[in-house]
C-alpha cells in the first residue's frame, strides 16, 4: 500500500521568483492528489458510494478540467481542449461553462478509464508548464490570481478524495482499509485531558479575511466568502477547551440523546426518525455490547478520547442542548482561533483520523484542536459578509450561489491539507450531512 507524499510549498524559497514558486505550488498539489490516489485500485477508484460522493476518478479529472476550463483555454493562445466531451462529464457546478453530466450518477462513468484520466491530468501539467513560461505577469494579474483559486480548489478535492473513499469503504461488508493502520509520527496518547473553558470578553471585534483573494503572497489567499472584514458585536463568552470525544457522545447516547425530542430542532428530530440515527455515522456495535468505528485504516475499536467525528449538525446541536450549553457562533470561534495555536492534526501528520486532545503549549491560551482534527460545527448560517460581492464570470459562482440552508464549520479536520486552513475560512454544509469529519466544540454565555 502506498503513502501519501505530502508535497505542497506555497511560499517562495531562496531564488525563486514569484511565478516559479506558484509553478512549484501547482505542481507539488497534483502530485499530492495523485499519492492521495495511489493506494486505490482502478474498480475503487470508479464507484459513487452515494449523491453527495464523488468518484476518485472524477476528482482527478474534474481538477484538471478546473485548470484547462479557467487558465488555459483563456490564456494559453493556440491551446485546444483537450477532449470536448470533458466539458460536460466534468464540470461540477458552473452554469455558466454550460450543461453537464448529473452530480448523482458520476458513478456510471465507467468511460474514461482512470489510465486515460491520469493521461489527461499529465496533458494538462504538460500545457500549464508552457502557460506559465510564456505569461508575462509574475506573482499577479488574472493568471497567478485564477492559479492560485485552482491550487486551493485541488486541495479541497483532495480531502474529499478522502472523505468519499471512507463512505464508500463504510459501505462495503469487507469494511476494507484505505491504509493498514500504524503508528503515526508524532501522534498523541490516548490521556485524558480534562475540558476546562477559556473566557473571552467580547465587544466589537472583527472577523474575515484582512486582504482580498488577488493577494501578492500565496500564502495570504483567500476565498471570496472570507471577505469584507467587518465589525462584529459579541457578548461574553467561554469556549470548551477541547472537542467533545467519543466517550462523552456515548454519554449522550446512554442517557437516551437519540430517543428525545425535547432535544433536537424539528427538523433534526425528522431526520433521527426518517434516516433512523442512533449514533454518529461509521459507528457499529459488537456483540459484547461495545462499539468499533469504520475509519480510512479498517474497522476499529472506538477510541474514547479521540474526537467524535460524523456527526450532523443537528446532532451537534442536540448534544450542545443536552450538556447545557450551545455552540459557537462563527465570530466567536474566529476571535478565540486567532489565539490558537495553528499547528493541529492534519493530513501531513498521516494520521488521517481524528486523536486526543494533545498537551497545551506552553505560553498560549489552553485552547486544544482549534485546527485539525474535525471540522466545527458553528451555530452560524452560511450567509454573506456585509458587503460580499461574488466575482465576476464564472468563478463568482464558487461560493456565493450557495449562501442558502447550509450551516459553518470552522477549523480543518485531519484530512485537510495544511497549507490550505486559516482561521477566517469558512467550510459550509447542509445541517443534516455526516459524512464529512464534522464534529463538536461548545460554548456558553457568561453571565
Amino acid at each position: 500500500m502506498a503513502d501519501i507524499s505530502y508535497r505542497t510549498h506555497l511560499l517562495p524559497t531562496a531564488g525563486m521568483t514569484p511565478r516559479m514558486a506558484l509553478h512549484q505550488a501547482y505542481l507539488a498539489t497534483r502530485q499530492t492528489t495523485e499519492s492521495l490516489a495511489a493506494p486505490l485500485t482502478p474498480e475503487d477508484q470508479t464507484v459513487q458510494a452515494m449523491p453527495d460522493a464523488s468518484p476518485t476518478k472524477w476528482h482527478l479529472a474534474h481538477t484538471s478540467w478546473f485548470f484547462e476550463t479557467f487558465l488555459l483555454q483563456p490564456f494559453l493562445p493556440g491551446y485546444t481542449s483537450f477532449n470536448p466531451t470533458y466539458g460536460y462529464l466534468f464540470n461540477s457546478y458552473y452554469d455558466a461553462i454550460g450543461e453537464r453530466h448529473p452530480r448523482s450518477q458520476r458513478g456510471l462513468l465507467s468511460r474514461p478509464t482512470v489510465a486515460e484520466v491520469l493521461y489527461y491530468r499529465a496533458e494538462v501539467d504538460t500545457a500549464m508548464a508552457d502557460l506559465l513560461a510564456a505569461v508575462e505577469e509574475d506573482g499577479n494579474g488574472p493568471v497567478a490570481s485564477l492559479l492560485r483559486l485552482g491550487i486551493h480548489h485541488e486541495q479541497q478535492h483532495q480531502e474529499l478524495i478522502l472523505t468519499d473513499i471512507l463512505n464508500l469503504f463504510a459501505r462495503n461488508p469487507l469494511h476494507p482499509a484505505y491504509r493498514p493502520n500504524r503508528e503515526v509520527v508524532g501522534s498523541r496518547g490516548a490521556s485524558h485531558r480534562s475540558l476546562t473553558w477559556i473566557g473571552f470578553p467580547g465587544g466589537v471585534v472583527q472577523i474575515g479575511h484582512p486582504s482580498p483573494a488577488a493577494s501578492s503572497q500565496t500564502s495570504a489567499f483567500a476565498y471570496d466568502n472570507e471577505s469584507p472584514r467587518h465589525d462584529v458585536l459579541l457578548r461574553p463568552f467561554r469556549l470548551a477547551s477541547r472537542l467533545v470525544t467519543n466517550g462523552e457522545w456515548q454519554a449522550f447516547i446512554d442517557a437516551g440523546g437519540y430517543r428525545r425530542a425535547d432535544l433536537w430542532l424539528a427538523d433534526g428530530w425528522a431526520a433521527v426518525d426518517s434516516e433512523q440515527w442512533e449514533a454518529p455515522l461509521y459507528w457499529l456495535g459488537t456483540s459484547d455490547g461495545g462499539r468499533r468505528q469504520m475509519t480510512l485504516h479498517g474497522l476499529q475499536e472506538l477510541e474514547a478520547e479521540a474526537p467524535v467525528c460524523n456527526v450532523s449538525f443537528y446532532e451537534a446541536d442536540a448534544f450542545a442542548r443536552w450538556s447545557g450549553k450551545r455552540l459557537p457562533s462563527e465570530a466567536e470561534w474566529e476571535v478565540a482561533a486567532m489565539s490558537a495555536s495553528p499547528a493541529g492534526n492534519m493530513l501531513r501528520s498521516g494520521a488521517l483520523q481524528p486523536l486526543p486532545a494533545p498537551e497545551p503549549e506552553p505560553g498560549r491560551p489552553p485552547l486544544m484542536q482549534m485546527f485539525g482534527d474535525v471540522w466545527e460545527w458553528t451555530a452560524s448560517p452560511y450567509l454573506p459578509y456585509p458587503g460580499y460581492t461574488p466575482a465576476s464570470g464564472a468563478v463568482g459562482e464558487y461560493n456565493g450561489k450557495f449562501m442558502c440552508n447550509q450551516m459553518v464549520l470552522r477549523g480543518g479536520s485531519c484530512l485537510t491539507p495544511d497549507e490550505h486552513i486559516r482561521a477566517s475560512y469558512r467550510n459550509f454544509f447542509y445541517p443534516y450531512q455526516r459524512w464529512q469529519m464534522s464534529g463538536v466544540r461548545l460554548a456558553e454565555d457568561v453571565e
